[in-house]
């Protein structure tokens, strides 16, 4: 009965307070914006009965003025504070007068009012669809403002319900990119973030927000954001195991929240309450946090997820007292509420309860006795989960195994080609060569003579080309066509021709040729260059970097330099 009449009081007090506001602040004087300003220093602030007058006031003042703009945001402000079904009604007023009006505003502004009114009242599917339709709009007649609420709105939903790192990168770019955002819009993004911070064990940076907000709130003698950083304060010392402070402080703000049964900051406040006193060990005392809740959730039907964590203690609280009347009482509550919660987040990804499910607590309503039936349930997919993850990672040791072994085999026989070549090698080359450019010459003379390269050009470039290779100048750093072509003192047209020609490869497959096949056959003879690390043999050999030398090593060889390095000391050894 006190609690009633302390309301009653307090509501009597605020329009006493109202009326002389009204007097003494003469709202007629104001303009429309300035009445704007007052009607979101009560709403969002003191969340006093003075922004009901004030909206009231607005839209009065506007239909007398025949202003629809302003009768359209009369009818937005009268939303805040009716019930859903006449906050439905309004906003319905606000999209017949603003068929006539901006259409950079609307209709997004009308999907965003609808999407916070389904988000206060607990209809989460339809806030999401709503907020979707708004974006998009909004995206349409880039309006930079309505982007940035209609995201924001999304990522308060994702937070309400457990998508902290979702909800906190869209949190943290609006609270330090949001230009066309208020202050007072700044502070509700920042606790939200801290929140997600808190949830996300980023406590560091939840503890410096937090800090910053209870300054802020404390200078601007914001009592009512005030009382939110102090809740989220408690949150951040349940985190960190400093119990007994954040006790002190959610009394405080169980106090302040209590006189508003609507607003969710009570339900807040009562469950990171009841957890703290689970971390003391009061038992009693979580208990009856959590029946304040439940108390709540059933007069306002406002939901959320953690709902689950508080009646599967209650029904574990009762288990242990042996109190089964009351046991299965909150059984069937819960399952009410997990129902719910269900259509609402069926789009989403919900963590399940950790000591019950709904298939369990329906059979445990029943004759209470499954348990072990769920956990050798539970215990066969564990185990089924275990195998095929074991199974995965034979098949891929498998794969790894058998692509080494294909590796070392290239590398073997790679080793064996080098150290069987004969010194008449690079003599055979040369015949070889002389015997292609006569044989090409005769066959593609036609196609030579249309490309005009005289032939005493080609033989010049062909013996600059062996003198580029013998004098393994293709190991300099930096080398391209355009730079060998300056050397040898031609032009990059003849110099290509005669490489894709008489190479029968593009410049830079010729160059990486000549690389490679310097290195395998160095790596071979020389023990101390085995010795360097990639790095280093990637920059003798005129690479820049050795991801380019191992990428160039494996398309040449079919293996890579590791492997083949390893291959040689394992043939020097033996």
């Amino acid at each position: 009965m006190m609690k009633l009449i302390s309301i009653i009081l307090l509501l009597l007090s605020n329009f006493i307070y109202a009326q002389k506001i009204i007097e003494n602040d003469s709202l007629k004087k104001y303009s429309f914006l300035d009445l704007k300003i007052k009607f979101d220093n009560y709403y969002f602030r003191d969340k006093t009965y003075e922004s009901k007058l004030i909206a009231k006031y607005f839209l009065q003042k506007a239909k007398n003025e025949r202003n629809e703009s302003q009768i359209a945001d009369g009818y937005m402000l009268m939303q805040f504070d009716a019930t859903f079904t006449d906050a439905l009604k309004y906003i319905d007023s606000v999209n017949i007068y603003s068929t006539k009006l901006d259409k950079k505003v609307y209709p997004a502004k009308i999907y965003l009012l609808r999407g916070n009114l389904y988000f206060k009242f607990d209809y989460f599917k339809q806030a999401l669809d709503s907020y979707i339709l708004a974006l998009r709009y909004a995206k349409e007649n880039k309006n930079e403002r309505q982007i940035a609420f209609t995201e924001l709105n999304i990522a308060f939903l994702q937070n309400y319900i457990g998508k902290y790192k979702e909800a906190a990168k869209t949190f943290r770019y609006y609270l330090y990119n949001g230009k066309a955002l208020y202050n007072i819009e700044r502070s509700q993004i920042q606790q939200n973030l801290v929140d997600a911070y808190i949830a996300l064990n980023k406590l560091d940076s939840a503890k410096v927000l937090i800090k910053e907000g209870i300054q802020s709130s404390l200078k601007n003698k914001d009592k009512y954001n005030y009382y939110k950083y102090l809740c989220l304060q408690s949150y951040y010392n349940l985190k960190t195991e400093n119990y007994k402070k954040a006790v002190s402080d959610l009394l405080l703000c169980k106090k302040y929240f209590s006189t508003d049964p609507s607003d969710l900051n009570i339900n807040y406040t009562l469950f990171v309450l009841g957890k703290t006193y689970i971390g003391l060990h009061e038992k009693d005392k979580t208990v009856q946090n959590f029946i304040e809740i439940d108390s709540n959730i059933q007069k306002t039907n406002n939901t959320f997820p953690e709902l689950r964590e508080v009646y599967t203690y209650l029904i574990d609280y009762y288990k242990e007292k042996n109190d089964k009347e009351k046991q299965l009482y909150y059984i069937d509550r819960f399952l009410k509420v997990d129902q719910k919660l269900d259509e609402q987040f069926r789009y989403l990804s919900v963590e399940l309860p950790k000591k019950y499910d709904t298939p369990n607590l329906l059979q445990e309503k029943e004759d209470l006795i499954n348990d072990l039936k769920n956990r050798k349930k539970n215990l066969y997919i564990s185990i089924s989960i275990l195998l095929l993850i074991l199974l995965l990672i034979l098949y891929l040791y498998y794969k790894a195994k058998k692509t080494a072994k294909e590796h070392q085999k290239i590398a073997q026989e790679l080793i064996h080609n080098i150290e069987n070549k004969n010194s008449k090698s690079s003599d055979i080359k040369k015949e070889l060569i002389e015997s292609k450019i006569s044989e090409q010459t005769e066959a593609e003379g036609e196609n030579k003579a249309t490309k005009a390269v005289p032939e005493d050009v080609i033989q010049a470039l062909i013996k600059e080309l062996e003198d580029f290779e013998n004098k393994e100048d293709f190991l300099k750093n930096g080398i391209t066509l355009a730079s060998l072509a300056k050397n040898i003192k031609t032009n990059t047209a003849y110099l290509s021709e005669i490489i894709n020609t008489y190479k029968e490869k593009n410049f830079t497959t010729y160059l990486n040729d000549l690389r490679i096949d310097y290195v395998l056959r160095r790596l071979v003879k020389d023990k101390k260059f085995r010795s360097y690390k990639l790095t280093a043999i990637a920059e003798e050999l005129g690479y820049n970097n050795v991801q380019a030398f191992s990428t160039a090593f494996k398309k040449k060889t079919g293996t890579t330099p590791s492997i083949y390095i390893k291959e040689i000391e394992k043939t020097t050894t033996h």
